[in-house]
């Protein structure tokens, strides 16, 4: 697998959530899911309810300080597998595995796994 290069890593640091957000809610929904289980994912990684989560989309936040703000399930590490040619286990820059790991389990309810098995609850 690649490793992920400085520029690749700048990328996420200074990219907004709320610019990526509204693909995460249509991706989910083009497969049948809502954006209240999409929340549900996003609170279990990152500790942030609808209020905060929509603090952090008012903001305008970088990833860099979504995740600085964020309280990272400590389950998180139990997030595994390949997103966009990437073995998100294998990432080194702890900000792309975070972004990773949010992509991963955006990616898994998309593909209709069940909120236990997204939630690493077993």
């Amino acid at each position: 697998m690649p490793a992920t290069t400085p520029e690749h890593d700048e990328k996420f640091a200074k990219m907004t959530f709320s610019s990526v957000y509204p693909h995460y809610v249509a991706k989910v929904e083009k497969k049948g899911h809502t954006e209240e289980e999409l929340r549900q994912v996003i609170e279990w990684l990152t500790g942030f309810d609808a209020k905060k989560l929509q603090k952090q989309i008012d903001d305008k936040v970088t990833f860099e300080e979504f995740f600085k703000r964020a309280k990272l399930n400590p389950n998180a590490k139990l997030i595994t597998g390949v997103i966009c040619g990437y073995r998100v286990e294998e990432i080194e820059n702890p900000l792309t595995r975070k972004v990773r790991y949010l992509d991963k389990l955006v990616d898994e309810l998309a593909k209709g796994k069940t909120m236990e098995k997204i939630l690493r609850e077993g």
